[in-house]
């Protein structure tokens, strides 16, 4: 069930910094007390393959979700030592040295659950019993948070697909040119770009020239 144009779940959950402080961060109110935008990605495990790859690439785009006023948040279901011994690798040895901003550490999978992206079944054998399958962990969800804790996009992507962290970028410059100026934001929309209103004498305007 998708989530987009609700508020997101007031749920608080460990974290950890890359100072190695224990934190307990709440999405919903890091968006709404500190009046900004929040990116919340989750990936499926520490010490892993894809995952380093991903966030060494938000790691790169932090300034331009700064300059956005958007703080970036990553996610997983391993615990807050986990957390601090990959940041205590370097990239060279795929670890995540050099990461700044915080970790979230669901082990109790309460959030990854309410947003139902954790790779988890069940079955029953031919006694009846129930049979727990799937990893456990999360998919590759992302999720954007506007000032009033709204989620305005979310995507999931299974696990061997790494996300392109720049279409998070277009997402949030689109949402705030629709904040600003109650334009909507036309297929492949990026900053600078003309928008439209919500007519069909606009569309039309639009489609003659594009």
């Amino acid at each position: 069930m998708s989530l987009v144009g609700k508020k997101f779940p007031n749920v608080t959950v460990d974290a950890m910094s890359e100072m190695g402080d224990d934190l307990r961060i709440n999405i919903f109110q890091e968006a709404t007390e500190n009046q900004q935008k929040v990116l919340l990605f989750w990936y499926p495990k520490d010490f892993t393959f894809v995952c380093p790859t991903e966030l060494h690439a938000f790691q790169e785009a932090l300034g331009e979700f700064e300059k956005r006023n958007t703080k970036v948040i990553g996610a997983s279901c391993d615990t807050n030592e986990v957390h601090f011994a990959w940041l205590n690798v370097s990239k060279d040895n795929g670890g995540i040295e050099g990461v700044t901003y915080p970790l979230l550490a669901d082990t109790h999978r309460q959030l990854a659950n309410i947003l139902g992206i954790v790779d988890q079944d069940f079955e029953y054998n031919e006694e009846g019993e129930e049979v727990f399958t799937g990893s456990n962990v999360t998919y590759r969800a992302t999720y954007l948070i506007d000032e009033t804790g709204k989620i305005f996009h979310e995507s999931v992507n299974d696990m061997p697909l790494g996300r392109n962290v720049k279409e998070y970028v277009r997402l949030i410059d689109a949402y705030t040119h629709v904040q600003k100026h109650g334009e909507v934001c036309p297929a492949n929309w990026e900053e600078g770009k003309e928008a439209m209103k919500a007519d069909r004498t606009s569309t039309a305007e639009y489609l003659a020239k594009n």
